[in-house]
């Protein structure tokens, strides 16, 4: 099971097409309406790929075949050079790069070309069919420096060097090819440089070390990758190195800042009212309310997603809460709105909850704003 694939859950009616994952064994599936639903994975089957342009057996193979003439022809030119050019390389045999993996987009010392810009690009070898199609990562130089490079990626804390040499001025390098299936060993990678001039003075740049954490959903999305001056194809590129600055790049999942948010606001707001309220006796109604200014103090950096998962899960956990005592009343306070959380609510109950009963909270009280929910 891999992100993109459309699954079906075996307890319960519904399914989706898989977005990510949390930990080993729960899966996020997004179903029709747009919602993030954590599902257990052994309650998940694959019935499908979500997409339908899955080249056949032939075609691969006729594709493969297409890739092994080109690397014969590049392969070929390569050895017909005059021996002559070969005695002019200076590095040393253990360093000297692959000629046909390396492409000049510049002219060698640029103006301007003395500040390090770095980017690491994925290339989609067929852009009309990019959910299926091999991608070849590129390190792409757009510097007047020469630089000693490593590329590698993690798993747990361990990592693999899958790529290392020498990457000459003004160039983009061939790191690799690899198959969609191996996308997932790719999720986090790291880039380091070491950067010089060869026989004339240069500024020392500081040693670069930078890690990536590679978003799997982009691969699946064809607006990703845009169009740049490095290559006649679209790419998705990362920042390595911009104006000389190694790129810090800003990694939050959504289980961080939730928990972040919501320790912000015990710490800052003890005395705040609690979002349920109870009334009457042992049957008697428990409201909440589920607007977000009620569960959190700040939502700045949170999308309407996030915020939309959050307040579901406030009502997954108050109705695990009370699922077990028959007839208690919840009243769940909604608001008007736009009515997405009130429709996201009742997929919910009858997906989750088919034996509760459900209905428009008293007007007097709640306005058009509330649902109540009778546990059965």
């Amino acid at each position: 099971m891999k992100i993109g694939d459309k699954v079906r859950f075996l307890s319960e009616v519904g399914g989706g097409v898989v977005t990510g994952f949390q930990g080993k064994n729960i899966v996020l599936v997004e179903d029709a309406d747009g919602f993030d639903i954590p599902m257990p994975i052994n309650e998940c089957v694959v019935i499908e790929t979500d997409d339908y342009n899955i080249p056949t057996p032939a075609a691969k193979a006729a594709a493969k075949k297409k890739r092994e003439e080109e690397q014969q022809l590049r392969t070929a030119a390569t050895a017909a050079r005059p021996s002559a050019m070969e005695s002019q390389v200076s590095e040393p045999q253990s360093v000297r790069l692959e000629k046909p993996q390396i492409s000049v987009y510049r002219q060698p010392e640029m103006k301007g070309g003395d500040i390090l810009n770095v980017f690491l690009a994925f290339v989609p070898e067929d852009i009309k069919a990019v959910s299926t199609t091999p991608f070849e990562t590129y390190l792409v130089n757009d510097s007047n420096y020469y630089m000693y490079y490593t590329y590698s990626s993690a798993e747990g804390k361990s990592w693999t060097a899958r790529s290392h040499g020498l990457i000459e001025p003004n160039t983009k390098l061939l790191l690799e090819e690899f198959e969609k299936s191996e996308l997932n060993d790719r999720e986090r990678v790291m880039v380091q440089l070491v950067a010089f001039k060869d026989n004339r003075a240069f500024t020392m740049k500081p040693a670069v070390s930078v890690e990536v954490r590679i978003d799997m959903v982009k691969f699946y999305k064809l607006h990703t990758f845009q169009q740049t001056v490095f290559f006649e194809t679209p790419a998705l590129v990362y920042d390595i190195v911009r104006n000389d600055q190694p790129v810090k790049q800003v990694y939050v999942s959504a289980e961080e800042l939730k928990e972040a948010l919501i320790q912000k606001k015990t710490a800052d707001t003890p005395s705040k009212p609690q979002t349920v309220i109870k009334r009457g006796g042992k049957n008697g109604i428990v409201e909440i309310d589920l607007h977000i200014g009620e569960l959190l103090d700040d939502t700045c950096g949170m999308s309407n997603s996030e915020i939309l998962n959050y307040q579901l899960d406030k009502f997954r956990e108050v109705m695990e809460q009370y699922k077990k005592r028959r007839e208690q009343r919840i009243v769940f306070i909604h608001g008007k709105g736009d009515g997405v959380l009130r429709k996201a609510l009742l997929d919910e109950l009858k997906r989750k909850y088919p034996d509760c009963r459900h209905q428009d909270a008293s007007f007097q009280e709640y306005g058009f704003g509330a649902t109540m929910v009778t546990i059965k």
